[in-house]
């Protein structure tokens, strides 16, 4: 069942998504489909299945409305090497229900896509959302971590301190709210450091992404090609607390005050778990 809104499109699951006490969550993905490595070359990604589909099936079952959006309003682009179902726990019939969702929404379609801009997102009102969600995939370094539209609406989100969950390359997209992103990361980009640290609303934040020993544990996925520089180090150089799992990949959620962050794939149903918690 399919429950229209003025600008807000969801797929419900069951009749308890007409309940009085539905939220409205704002599901920010990037617009991008690659990410520019070193040495000109390029990376084809976009957002993992299980980041995104967990957190908005849970999310759905549970009768919320949600809303998504990319920073130009194009529609995102899946990681095809993360329909896997390793990142089910091994459950192929979850990640095939996870796949058959994402079909019925018709996210990814570049004709029937639900997806609105940023900027339209503004226009409606940020208020009229209560929370906000950014699953992870490579592609969130290419755009979001530098988007201006971005940093607007998660400065908002800070400022009246409402819950902001993000999962495993998603937290990158916080560095959108520092008065000068693009300087900051072309910093990173040739130094692997910054010289002073920034002026950040979440300075001090305890939080996690996909640690560094993870990014060189995975690698091989880039096909021989190195990201220009971690999250973890452009995080931590932000002025991040850090915190990361003892086991690689496995599940790890940091909450403190309104920010969730789940560290990578594993963590996704966690990071969902706290963010219904907060709907409640």
């Amino acid at each position: 069942m399919k429950l229209i809104r003025t600008f807000a499109i969801a797929l419900a699951l069951s009749t308890s998504a007409l309940n009085a006490h539905a939220a409205n969550v704002l599901v920010v993905l990037s617009d991008s489909d690659r990410l520019d490595l070193k040495d000109g070359k390029v990376f084809e990604t976009g957002f993992y299945l299980n980041e995104l589909m967990q957190p908005v099936e849970a999310l759905l079952n549970a009768g919320h409305v949600i809303t998504f959006a990319t920073p130009k309003g194009s529609a995102p682009t899946l990681d095809k090497s993360s329909v896997d179902k390793m990142h089910f726990s091994g459950d192929e019939a979850a990640m095939q229900a996870s796949s058959d969702l994402l079909d019925k929404l018709n996210l990814t379609s570049t004709t029937k896509s639900p997806v609105i801009s940023l900027s339209r997102v503004e226009q409606i009102g940020y208020d009229q959302f209560d929370a906000v969600y950014v699953p992870g995939g490579h592609a969130p370094m290419q755009d979001l971590l530098v988007s201006p539209e971005l940093g607007k609406l998660l400065t908002h989100f800070h400022t009246n301190a409402k819950t902001t969950a993000l999962a495993c390359h998603g937290p990158i997209a916080l560095l959108s709210t520092l008065p000068d992103a693009k300087g900051f990361t072309g910093q990173l980009e040739t130094q692997n450091s910054v010289q002073q640290k920034p002026d950040w609303i979440y300075a001090g934040y305890k939080l996690t992404v996909i640690s560094n020993q993870e990014e060189e544990m995975a690698k091989s996925l880039l096909n021989g090609g190195e990201m220009k520089f971690y999250p973890q180090t452009a995080l931590e150089q932000a002025g991040a607390a850090y915190s990361s799992n003892q086991t690689p990949f496995t599940s790890n959620v940091v909450t403190d005050r309104e920010l969730i962050t789940g560290q990578n794939p594993a963590s996704a149903p966690a990071v969902a778990e706290e963010l219904l918690k907060r709907l409640k």
